[in-house]
């Protein structure tokens, strides 16, 4: 259909990764139909500032990335980190061992040992920090990183193991002073800390692997009272400390604690969450009640991937096809298994995201960045998919259609841009928008079923029809002033 010149004054670059074969793809031939819905910015009406979309370093990533060629460890890293890549902005450590190191370690490894006189970074030394400074060396713009302890050293806890248990109580200052220690050990290597998580899935894991519990008001305690103080007074007050690390479902009783008055809110900067409870299910009203807990406090979206689950290996195909299953599939309480059911990896990312920045999350960060066509290294054998896989005996690298999906968002939405309002009328497209700091405008859309899609975009009084191919992302960007 012909368009008149008022449709075609809107300006718009179309990227599409779409189940039948575009990665991050200019389109620029549009053929609409007659039934064509209306997506309207409205750039005026604001919501969060968006801090960062990135991935995980962990040292299963860094070892794969250390077994290939020179030529392939670079190419994913510019994947990753660079301009003409996805541009990753904010990212995620462990600190200590976690099920995706090669086995269990601690920087604090000598029992009794206080005063921390010898804490060691040395395991980090020969994979993650190399890794996290060729990714800073690739960076335009750099990037935030933020750690995240699974556990203390067995020696400080409970049970003296490496999983479950409770942090003993006289030795809140020891572990308080562990992460100020990792932060100026960091520092000696080049690399800046932005902040941490409290504790990753305080909640346990089902005791499989490096795990310390905290309650709600366990925690508040620990970084009202020992972490926040400790910081604070070691000069470090800027760093970022975030509560909870784990799903949504239980985020009201945690940010409840956190935020239960000025006293405990003082050192939280923010909220961390997991997308683990539902391969669909947002959890909006959980999201929306933290935000208005907190409403000038972070909340980001921590940690992510498919979840038992062997990579699939060079067939883009199964990543849009409802077949991947998680833990949930098998294991969830009767109660919860409609939360769990088959599902296609692409679409619970697009659907998550966007989801996500809809309801005040201003963080999205996904978990491991590289692995192998197991789904590992893993100490515990939990396998698990990430949006790179590799094979590093035949030195061959497959960018997953995941990797296109999240760079839809961290390539074209950076720091500091903000959420702005959209009105649909198509209610099966998923949308979102943000408006950068340059004043361009990128806006996500997802189109989940096999049918294409055909719609009327509008800002202000310009407009321009677009097409989006059926099993699709789009990220649309306005270059505009308004």
């Amino acid at each position: 259909m012909s368009c008149t010149d008022k449709q075609e004054q809107l300006k718009v670059e179309v990227f599409e990764t779409s189940a039948s074969g575009n990665r991050l793809t200019l389109v620029t031939d549009f053929t609409v139909s007659e039934n064509t819905s209306t997506i309207k910015l409205n750039p005026e009406k604001k919501y969060q500032t968006i801090t960062g979309f990135g991935g995980a370093f962990t040292e299963s990533s860094a070892y794969l990335l250390n077994k290939l060629s020179k030529k392939n460890r670079a190419k994913i890293i510019e994947a990753y980190f660079s301009e003409s890549g996805a541009a990753y902005s904010l990212t995620r450590t462990h600190m200590n061992s976690c099920d995706f190191s090669l086995d269990q370690y601690s920087y604090a490894p000598v029992k009794g040992d206080t005063e921390l006189e010898h804490f060691t970074i040395e395991e980090d030394k020969d994979d993650l920090i190399p890794f996290i400074k060729d990714a800073m060396a690739a960076s335009k713009d750099g990037f935030k990183i933020f750690g995240s302890p699974w556990t203390a050293s067995p020696w400080m806890k409970d049970n003296k193991e490496w999983v479950g248990g409770k942090l003993l109580p006289e030795y809140y200052d020891t572990w308080a002073l562990f992460f100020s220690k990792y932060v100026d050990a960091y520092k000696a290597e080049g690399i800046d800390i932005w902040g941490f998580t409290v504790e990753n899935e305080p909640l346990g894991n089902g005791n499989n692997w490096e795990s310390m519990h905290y309650s709600p008001d366990e925690m508040t305690n620990f970084v009202m009272n020992h972490l926040g103080p400790k910081l604070e007074a070691d000069g470090k007050g800027d760093l970022k400390i975030l509560g909870y690390d784990q799903n949504r479902e239980h985020l009201k009783e945690w940010v409840d604690s956190q935020f239960e008055n000025e006293e405990t809110s003082k050192y939280f900067d923010g909220t961390a969450i997991h997308w683990y409870a539902s391969t669909f299910e947002v959890f909006p009203e959980e999201l929306q009640y933290a935000h208005q807990k907190a409403p000038n406090k972070y909340l980001i979206q921590s940690e992510a991937c498919v979840d038992a689950e062997i990579p699939v290996w060079k067939d883009d195909a199964w990543y849009w096809k409802k077949e991947a299953t998680d833990w949930g599939w098998t294991w969830a309480p009767e109660k919860d298994k409609h939360l769990h059911p088959k599902y296609a990896p692409v679409n619970r990312y697009a659907r998550d995201i966007i989801g996500c920045l809809n309801n005040w999350v201003d963080g999205w960060v996904d978990w491991n960045m590289v692995l192998d066509r197991e789904g590992g290294p893993n100490w515990f054998k939990n396998w698990c998919i990430a949006p790179v896989i590799v094979d590093p005996d035949a030195d061959e690298v497959y960018f997953t259609p995941l990797y296109y999906t999240i760079a839809h968002f961290s390539k074209y939405i950076r720091p500091g841009a903000e959420v702005i309002d959209v009105d649909k009328t198509d209610d099966d497209l998923m949308v979102t928008a943000c408006k950068n700091p340059d004043s361009s405008i990128a806006v996500v859309i997802f189109n989940e079923g096999k049918v294409p899609k055909d719609f009327l975009l509008s800002l202000k009084d310009e407009t321009k029809h677009i097409r989006i191919s059926g099993q699709a992302i789009q990220t649309l960007i306005i270059p505009t002033n308004k």
